[in-house]
This record gives structure tokens, sequence and C-alpha cells, in this order.
């Protein structure tokens, strides 16, 4: 048996390639199938079998790619409710791929129709559990995702308690050399204290992680529901197209128009420019939102946090190859459908004043501060006193709230959400100049 990880930095989302005597089973793949098929082609295999744990709210699945294109049966819980051909798998249920066999083992918490896989080797031994948005490494996945959304209708404290029994009564049975590979790592809104670790086991996980410390059920539901991060509004959205399946992504992402200039956007359509910041404010179409798009940033989650499902845009990228890249970024997260039309810059009519940071630094209570990072960063300790807090992903509609009369600042916690932040302000607030503070807000952070 060969187990293959295949991490997807930007959205810290773990899928897996196992493959034995052949033949190929995936777990929670992306919408991008090259990896997988990839995998497959360098071991001589053939892809015969999709685990889903469950349907992902942060990405969309490649699932439905897979059975129509490969034949692969597609394995979830019954619960998931899903519209597509499945092979049904309740608690203990067992598949034979190849040479080993996956048991499904039933872990609701996170959702309520939620299956980790363990996998045993050929000779019957517990080898490794997917354990998708159930168990982390030193984390869990969080349980106010799946509210008002998906199959099943269940409250979070109700999750909370299901969470409860699957550590207690389901992962703590199993074998402490078992390896841990989960769905997400450090930088996923799926969790909110997770290891850099990408992969753990059930022993290390039983000394170290929170979860299995707390051996009291209204403690352990009251600790898990605090500190919880902001849900992105696309979560819903990806929960509800992966209970359907998503289409295949190389389809999907021909058929988004490329424009040839920017000229031919039309007006009252968002647009999203995924320039560096430093070409943004140099000239950008006015009215646009500058949401960066570079190696290991957060693209696609800040993408689906500030604009809505269903929301048209046209997304602007600095060369061809960018663009492509963006569009496929896009796609990662089922907002290809969203794209009005994409295209390369080629002028602008908007500039970005830049802050004369010796005058703020002398005298910052002539501005107006907007701090946009998250409230459970803001609680961790303020950078300016007297600064407003409006998280990045309710500034559009929230943008009245910022008070009149002086010039704006906005700082985040590095520089790459300022960028947009500001430009959702220049965008919305009339009648004021807006600064982005950028990467200079580490300079305040260390004073």
């Amino acid at each position: 048996m060969k187990i293959e990880q295949i991490y997807d930095k930007s959205l810290a989302h773990g899928s897996y390639a196992i493959e034995s005597d052949g033949k190929v089973a995936l777990v929670d793949p992306g919408r991008d199938i090259t990896p997988y098929v990839d995998f497959a082609n360098a071991n001589n295999a053939k892809i015969v079998a999709v685990f889903e744990t469950h349907p992902h709210a942060d990405f969309a699945s490649s699932h439905i790619e897979f059975k129509e294109k490969y034949g692969a049966v597609i394995y979830v819980n019954p619960k998931v409710g899903v519209s597509y051909e499945f092979t049904p798998m309740v608690h203990n249920d067992e598949v034979k791929i190849g040479k080993v066999v996956f048991k499904a083992l039933f872990t609701p918490g996170h959702s309520p129709d939620h299956n980790s896989y363990l996998v045993l080797d050929e000779n019957g031994n517990e080898k490794a559990v997917f354990t998708g948005d159930s168990l982390f490494v030193g984390d869990v996945g969080r349980p106010d995702l799946r509210e008002g959304v998906g199959n099943i209708q269940v409250s979070k404290k109700e999750l909370a308690g299901m969470m409860y029994r699957t550590i207690h009564d389901v992962f703590a049975e199993l074998e402490d050399d078992v390896l841990v590979y989960p769905a997400h790592g450090a930088g996923s809104l799926c969790g909110k204290n997770m290891s850099d670790d990408l992969f753990s086991t059930i022993g290390r996980e039983k000394e170290s992680n929170w979860a299995f410390q707390l051996k009291d059920e209204p403690t352990f539901i009251e600790s898990y529901l605090e500190g919880q991060s902001f849900i992105p509004k696309y979560f819903p959205y990806d929960v509800d197209l992966n209970r359907k399946g998503a289409e295949p992504m190389e389809a999907a992402v021909e058929r988004v128009p490329r424009l040839n200039s920017t000229d031919q956007m039309e007006k009252n359509v968002i647009i999203i420019d995924t320039r560096e910041q430093e070409a943004f404010k140099k000239s950008h179409v006015a009215g646009s939102l500058n949401v960066m798009s570079k190696d290991g940033d957060k693209f696609e989650t800040w993408l689906g946090a500030i604009v809505d499902p269903g929301e048209a845009f046209y997304l602007v990228a600095a060369d061809k190859e960018s663009l492509e890249r963006d569009i496929r970024r896009s796609a990662k997260i089922g907002y290809e459908n969203h794209i009005k039309g994409a295209v390369v810059f080629d002028h602008g009519n908007a500039s970005t004043d830049k802050l004369n940071l010796e005058d703020f630094s002398a005298h910052p209570e002539k501005y107006t501060i907007i701090d946009i990072r998250n409230r459970t960063e803001v609680e961790g300790g303020k950078i300016f006193e007297g600064a407003v807090n409006i998280p990045l992903p309710e500034l559009r509609e929230r943008s009245s709230e910022v008070p009149q009369g002086k010039p704006v600042v906005v700082h985040c916690a590095g520089g790459y959400r300022s960028a947009a932040g500001s430009s959702i302000l220049e965008k919305n607030v009339k009648g004021l100049k807006i600064y982005d503070l950028s990467e200079a807000v580490k300079t305040f952070q260390e004073a």
C-alpha cells in the first residue's frame, strides 16, 4: 500500500491517494484532478474509488468528475443527502480496494453526516485513519458551519455533543500507532488551533490534542464553541455544491469569457483586481477591489469571503498567465461561474495616494484607524488604541460605519488584507482620503 498526501497550501487542504495492487482510492479530492491522475499514472494504477468524508464547505470536490470520467465509485454517508449515484457507507461498513480494506467510522461533530475512513492493511492491521474535518493535528473541526446548511439541520451545540462522543467513543478506541491524515492543516478556517504538522498518530493526539484531555462533556462543549473564527460567505454555497457535485473543472474554466480590454467591462459589476498592491495603487479601474493572488496567500478564501455566492464579478490580472491561474483558483471554490469576464489589465482611471508614514507615526490622532482583523485577533490585543474594528468579511456591508471628518488608515496584521480593505473603502466611502498602512503595520506591532 502506498499513501500520497496531496496538499493545497492556499486552502490548507489535504487530500489523499491510496494505491494497492494497481487500484487507487481517493479521499476528499480537490477540484483539479491533475495531481490524482498523475499519481495513478506514475504507479500504473487505476482510480476506482472516491471516499468523501462529508460535503466540504471550503472547496469544491472532484468526486463527480472521477465517477463520470473514470468510473470510480463514490462512497459517502447516506445522511449527506446527495443527488448523485453513490454507494452508502455507515459505521463499520467495509469495502476492499486492492489488498486493503476501508472501514467507515461515523464521526459527526464538525458535520452531522461525517465519516472517517480507517484503512486496514493486507494483514488486517489498523494502519491509517483519514479523518476529514473531524480530527485535526492538535484540534477538531469546528461545529458551527452546518447550522441551517445541508441535508440535516442541527445546532452547533448539538454538534458539539456529537464531537465529544466521536473523540471519546471512536477515535480514542483506535490503536496508538494508527496514522492520522486530516483534510486540513494550519491556516484553514475549519478549525481554530491546528498544528503546522500535516499528519500525526492517534497516540500523539491522545497525549497532546486538547479535545482528548477534556473528559467532562459540558466543559468540552463550552471550550469547543468559544473562539471560533468568522464563516466566509461561500462556505454554505460550497456545502450545497458538493452535495450536488461540481462539473469538471476544465470545461467550467474554458467557459469563462476572456475580454480584450478593461474597456469591455460593464459598470456596476464588482471588479476583483488580483495584481500586487503597488501596481494596483499606481493605476486601476475605479471601484476595483484589490484581492491579491500570489504564492502562499489565501486568495480563494478572501475572494469567497468578500464576494457573495452568485454575485457576478470581473477578474483582472497582471498578465495572461496570472489571469489563467486566477480563473482556476476561483474554480477551486466553485466561483468560476460567477466570473462575468476575465481580462489582463491594460489601463485604469484611478490611483491610490500613499500614506505619509512620518506624519501618521507622529500624529495618529489626526486619522481614523480601521482595524479589519477578525474579532478573535483583536481580542488578542489591539495594535492602535481607539481603532475601529470592522472585520474584512463585513467591510462592504458596514462601510457606512466609518466615521467622517478625518482621513482613514486601514490596517490588518501583515498587509495582505489591508490592500483589499482599503480598496473597499475607497470604492464605498465618499469624501474621505483612504490610506493603506500595508506592511508598515509590522513596525507598529513591534513598537
